[in-house]
């Protein structure tokens, strides 16, 4: 394979609490010896950050609004304006790519925002000699990376997950637009891949399925056979995660006279109703929300916990998880997952042989299961096994990222 000289990561925040599957595969890109460069649209909004972040070796350049430009030649003026950095800024990409203005047309319809800060990369990306470009998510940053491709000639592939592809928003054009004129999109499950295909076309015809992975030397794996009767969830305390439905099925076990906690990890905006809800339930003995947590107090919980909470819903505007890594992580430190049969996941917790599947929005499902492996520490072991194997062949960060380079 033919090594790009640099490969420029284009994301809308960065870092992000939640994104930790990103931060994953840029180590594994610097661990191979490839030289990263990542670009955010946005400065990071979260007051937490994973441990992780520190060990990327790459520099991160926060790319400007109009609101903000930088100082320009062209700016000749004591009050600039938002026009005035706008055109300021395209005068001096066309500096340095002087057939940008026939190549403006492409941009019609965007935000200006968008055409700003596609105008911005494309200098920064010229000059750094940045050889190939990638966005995570189909949204906006794959807008500006693939305007930046149209005006610097430089390839680009984005990584398509959930939200990006499910949500109501999603602009059915828009999106064909980007997977034509990509070099190759990838999606993190067959699920996804097979909904690109049947709604897309024959556009979406090479959509390529990488799952995420791990970089499982970080995670030792330690038998389930004997935890105590803990039930664990990690996420954000939002509408898809399906919280409301785990502290249903722990009102139920407590019903049943099961001996058991809960601790949900995490914040967001559900977190004053899931509070109601676990006080009106009269669980508080039960069930506590302890808030986000950095990843090696995470992992010890998870770790202390018989089993890992996961009923997934589609939200009424469409967002769905994809693949989340926290699964992938639970499984490797050897803590058995439940999950909902939506998306991708059955295509990791495979039911009965490395976690169990209940249908989503089904509480007294998810309270039977919880049930099973809070007390049968047979089947605990068994699927933890199981589940690190599959993990060892599918989900290896390495190898699949070695995939996503061939593909750059």
């Amino acid at each position: 394979m033919k090594q790009p000289c640099k490969i420029a990561y284009i994301l809308k925040r960065y870092p992000r609490y939640s994104e930790t599957f990103i931060v994953n595969e840029i180590l594994a890109h610097e661990s191979a010896g490839f030289a990263i460069d990542i670009f955010a649209l946005r400065p990071p909004s979260d007051t937490h950050f994973q441990n992780i972040i520190s060990q990327v070796r790459a520099s991160v350049t926060y790319i400007q609004k109009p609101t903000q430009g930088r100082k320009s030649n062209f700016l000749n003026t004591l009050s600039p304006t938002p026009a005035s950095y706008f055109w300021a800024e395209l005068q001096e990409t066309a500096q340095i790519i002087p057939d940008i203005w026939r190549k403006l047309p492409l941009a019609t319809g965007e935000r200006a925002s968008v055409v700003y800060q596609a105008l911005w990369l494309a200098r920064e990306v010229r000059q750094r000699n940045i050889t190939h470009l990638h966005a995570h998510f189909a949204s906006v940053a794959t807008s500006v990376t693939r305007l930046t491709s149209h005006f610097t000639n430089i390839p680009y592939t984005f990584t398509a997950h959930a939200k990006d592809i499910y949500h109501q928003s999603v602009d059915f054009n828009d999106l064909q637009n980007k997977i034509k004129d990509s070099k190759i999109v990838v999606t993190v499950s067959d699920y996804n891949r097979q909904y690109l295909q049947e709604n897309y076309g024959k556009v979406a015809q090479s959509v390529k399925r990488i799952y995420n992975g791990i970089d499982l030397a970080k995670f030792t794996y330690l038998s389930p056979e004997n935890r105590p009767p803990k039930i664990i969830s990690v996420g954000r305390l939002v509408e898809k995660k399906g919280l409301s439905i785990l502290i249903k099925a722990c009102d139920l076990l407590k019903q049943w006279g099961c001996h058991f906690s809960c601790q949900i990890v995490g914040g967001g905006e559900l977190e004053t109703s899931l509070k109601n809800q676990i006080e009106e339930l009269n669980l508080s003995d039960k069930v506590i929300l302890i808030g986000s947590r950095p990843q090696n107090e995470v992992c010890e919980l998870v770790q202390n916990s018989a089993v890992f909470a996961a009923p997934y819903i589609i939200a009424k505007d469409g967002n769905r998880d994809g693949l989340p890594t926290v699964l992938l992580e639970a499984m490797a430190l050897g803590t058995p997952c439940i999950g909902t049969n939506i998306t991708g996941i059955p295509e990791l917790i495979r039911d009965g042989k490395t976690g169990l599947i209940v249908p989503q929005e089904d509480e007294k499902a998810l309270a039977e299961a919880l049930k099973q492996l809070l007390y049968k520490s047979d089947l605990r072991v068994k699927l933890a096994q199981s589940a690190r194997h599959l993990l060892e062949s599918e989900f290896d960060i390495h190898k699949n990222t070695a995939l996503l380079r061939n593909l750059f």
